[in-house]
């Protein structure tokens, strides 16, 4: 038995998320199936984290368990072939340890969401980024996302949902970038809960548009409560961005 390490990229829009569901296409179902259909065994696959309906990634750290002996690189065209017409591409893969984890060995992950603040219609865009047409003040939206950065109960920003032991979680970083009418916010922790990071985008784009203050920022999260919460931002300007491991 070997264990593959891939990198995938994919356009979360047309499926359920990462993660197989009884309801719809996921992006697991199908690099499974390909995976069978190549080597003709029943694999599992498992990623670095779990992806909702409609969010996209640049580079989701994943491993499948293979008998047949194949090479990587052959492995990864093979897994490619199979994928189309699916937006989903196998950007790397290799060998590793077998007690290396996509998910139990990574130390980090990093999320990107994009909005695009214009008035003009997302045409190439669409379905890649939230528009938000308003102006929105990305200064005052870094600073008081800074509230957020570090060790706290982040119970406000938690879905009802999820299924995390604990809502208390350590931010590394969430920073607001503005590039022309793109505004990027990267978000950086060892974990996050189940809509952490769009709940998170909600309310910084009430305060870059005015409506809430840094300081209604850090009341919403002190209020340790999800009643408090401004608005979850779309799926669609999502993007799990990186995975990061111990040094081999």
């Amino acid at each position: 038995m070997t264990r593959f390490a891939l990198t995938l990229e994919f356009d979360g829009a047309p499926y359920m998320g990462l993660q197989r569901q009884p309801h719809g296409p996921s992006i697991q179902q199908h690099v499974e199936e390909a995976a069978q259909a190549i080597t003709g065994e029943q694999v599992t696959l498992h990623a670095a984290g779990r992806t909702d309906a409609g969010v996209h990634a640049l580079a989701m750290r994943a491993h499948l368990d293979i008998e047949k002996a194949i090479d990587p690189f052959r492995l990864m065209e093979a897994l490619n072939a199979k994928l189309r017409p699916e937006p989903i591409a196998v950007l790397a893969c290799e060998t590793v340890p077998d007690d290396w984890h996509a998910r139990f060995s990574c130390l980090g992950r990093s999320y990107i969401y994009r909005i695009t603040n214009r008035r003009a219609p997302l045409t190439l865009e669409r379905g890649r980024a939230w528009q938000v047409s308003a102006p929105l003040d990305a200064n005052a939206m870094h600073y008081a996302a800074q509230h957020l950065v570090g060790h706290h109960d982040f119970t406000t920003f938690r879905s009802v949902h999820c299924q995390a032991a604990s809502a208390v979680k350590t931010l590394d970083r969430l920073d607001v970038v503005r590039d022309g009418d793109e505004i990027d916010i990267h978000a950086a922790a060892r974990s996050f809960l189940h809509h952490q990071v769009r709940s998170m985008v909600g309310c910084l784009v009430l305060v870059g548009r005015g409506k809430w203050s840094a300081d209604d920022l850090k009341a919403a999260l002190d209020a340790k409560d999800r009643a408090a919460l401004g608005f979850n931002a779309p799926p669609d300007g999502l993007y799990f961005a990186g995975a990061v491991y111990p040094a081999p």
